[in-house]
Parts: structure tokens; C-alpha cells; sequence
């Protein structure tokens, strides 16, 4: 199987930039995200948490309605 696929791959001008475009967007995916997780407001984050509870008090006050 491999070798289909690395002969297709050998045809390809330059396919060796491709990998470390994949490994850039990852590494700077993650690099992104962790700054957010970082700077994020401790209020947003608890707001946040709590939506499933809200919404599960909201479902139950319906059904009893």
C-alpha cells in the first residue's frame, strides 16, 4: 500500500514542503489556542461551563409546566 502511495508522491515537484506546511499550521494551531486558554476571563470560562446545567434546569422547568 505504502508503495502506491510514495510513488505518486515521488512525481510531485517540491512534496517535501508539504509535510512542514502541515507541522507550521499545527504547531501554530495549538500555539493560538493555548494563548486563548491562557488569556481567557475566569467569568467567561464559569459562564461557559455552566451551560449545560442551565440548560438541564430549563429542560426539566418545561416539563413540569
Amino acid at each position: 500500500m505504502l508503495k502506491f502511495v510514495k510513488g505518486n508522491l515521488e512525481n510531485i515537484d517540491n512534496v517535501q514542503i508539504y509535510p512542514l506546511i502541515s507541522l507550521l499550521i499545527f504547531f501554530i494551531f495549538f500555539v493560538v489556542l493555548f494563548y486563548w486558554v491562557i488569556t481567557a476571563k475566569k467569568e467567561h470560562i464559569k459562564e461557559v461551563s455552566n451551560i449545560p446545567l442551565d440548560l438541564d434546569t430549563n429542560n426539566q422547568n418545561d416539563e413540569l409546566l
